[in-house]
């Protein structure tokens, strides 16, 4: 079987503004595959044109092996968007909004009306499935937008940032429901400015910069190519720095009676540590390690670009900010 979404040289211009910059990227099937990237990486831009609202310039872009220009319509039936903004028809109750998407998919109305209401009971609100969406809740508005995605019986779910703006709760509800999705096979692309979610939820990350692929790796890869703190309490504060003699060890600092050690492995080097402070005579008395986080590494990676001008996407990217934080 292909991957559910691969992309070979892919480009998108702008007018001056190039906003992909031949992008590789594969995404297998069955994954759940985050994105991540700041103002202005393509995110937005790479979705857009798997779903054929932009056209892209140059290279290659496909969905479970069907070209999105020349295969337009099967790749865009094997895609359920669930975007950031809220695009829907505000005149119709939701459950007739999602009959007609599935209706545009060519599904029957008999069989649209039942994926209709198993989507809103999926989601949570088909109590509300006579309302209008201008009358549901912030939350259950998000809710919608995921059902309207899920009405096609996609193979492929794409999530622009689906839980920006909702309480807590509510994302974690989030969290549990398109997780249900991917152990039933569904694959995801998510992308999201919540490092936490990444984190949680993905297999693989990708990174993007300034319309280019930046890495491909699992969290805990992406979290090893950080460097961690390791903190070694000592019984006393020792006359000189003590020395740690190990390939591990990118730098060693006396604060007080705190030995501080920037090292990529501090669990693994931590035993080694106390060995070699023993035999110095030192005595450690507490030992913490502080672990790199995702968010750390991201920023790292592209720290690079932050000098460098902001491309101007503001027709394609808006919403594309990234926040690190969690919650």
């Amino acid at each position: 079987m292909p991957p559910a979404i691969r992309t070979r040289n892919l480009e998108k211009d702008y007018g001056d503004v190039r906003a992909l910059k031949g992008l590789d990227l594969t995404v297998p099937e069955g994954s759940f595959f985050g994105l991540l990237g700041p103002n202005g990486a393509g995110k937005t831009t790479f979705i857009n044109v798997l779903v054929g609202l932009v056209r892209k310039t140059g290279g290659e872009a496909e969905v479970f092996g069907h070209d999105v220009t020349e295969d337009y319509q099967q790749a865009r039936d094997a895609i359920g968007l669930a975007p950031q903004e809220f695009n829907v028809d505000r005149f119709f109750p939701i459950r007739e909004v999602l009959e007609h998407k599935a209706g545009y998919h060519g599904v029957p109305p008999a069989e649209a009306k039942r994926r209709a209401d198993e989507a809103l009971r999926r989601v949570g609100i088909y109590d509300k499935r006579d309302t209008r969406f201008d009358w549901l809740s912030g939350g259950m508005k998000r809710r919608f937008v995921l059902a309207r995605a899920l009405v096609t019986d996609p193979d492929l779910l794409i999530l622009d940032e689906p839980t920006a703006g909702v309480d807590v709760e509510l994302r974690h509800d989030l969290w549990d429901l398109i997780t249900d999705l991917n152990d039933e096979g569904t694959t995801i692309l998510l992308t999201t400015h919540y490092i936490e979610e990444a984190e949680r939820l993905c297999d693989q990350v990708a990174i993007l910069d300034e319309g280019r692929k930046v890495t491909v790796e699992t969290p805990e890869e992406l979290t090893r190519e950080g460097v961690d703190t390791l903190t070694l309490t000592l019984d006393s504060v020792p006359e000189s720095v003590p020395t740690i003699d190990d390939e591990r060890v990118d730098s060693v600092e006396l604060d007080g009676d705190d030995l501080v050690v920037r090292t990529p492995d501090g669990s693994g080097l931590a035993p080694e540590a106390v060995r070699q402070l023993d035999r110095q005579g030192v005595r450690v008395v507490d030992v913490d390690v502080e672990r790199t986080s995702l968010e750390e590494v991201f920023v790292s990676m592209t720290r690079e670009g932050d000098d460098a001008e902001t491309s101007d996407e503001s027709a394609s990217e808006s919403g594309d900010d990234l926040e690190v934080s969690a919650q």
